[in-house]
């Protein structure tokens, strides 16, 4: 985190300090910042999430969160809408049992939406290129 944001050198630094997303400076001392990830729910299984993608890593601004929330709360992360409910490619493949690759191949190669993304496909109508 903060080598990220304040090292020029730091291979993602373009994507944290280069935007201008800085720790604040009360978690630059450890001890301050280990005491408020366990009183923040901080378990080995987690890592930190900033909950605004353009904010700092601050503590109104960061929570302990599991692997899929920190896909979830990514700027490049797709939500898809059906029927009035929206979820991530992730979720819509846990929702319908599709494999979240099946999910990203329908929508971004065969350019489905909506309800066609998640129904079986009739493959009796499939045309096959050779």
């Amino acid at each position: 985190m903060i080598q990220r944001c304040g090292n020029p050198n730091n291979s993602r630094f373009k994507d944290y300090g280069g935007r201008g997303i800085i720790v604040c400076d009360e978690w630059k001392e450890f001890t301050l910042f280990m005491e408020w990830s366990l009183a923040n729910g901080y378990n080995d299984t987690l890592t930190i999430d900033r909950k605004d993608n353009n904010g700092n890593y601050e503590p109104d601004n960061c929570r302990w969160a599991t692997n899929q929330e920190q896909c979830n709360n990514m700027s490049k992360t797709v939500y898809i809408e059906i029927d009035g409910i929206v979820d991530t490619f992730l979720g819509w493949s846990q929702r319908t049992g599709l494999p979240r690759t099946t999910l990203t191949s329908r929508y971004y190669q065969r350019k489905l939406r909506g309800k066609m993304l998640i129904e079986p496909i009739d493959k009796s109508k499939v045309r096959i290129r050779r």
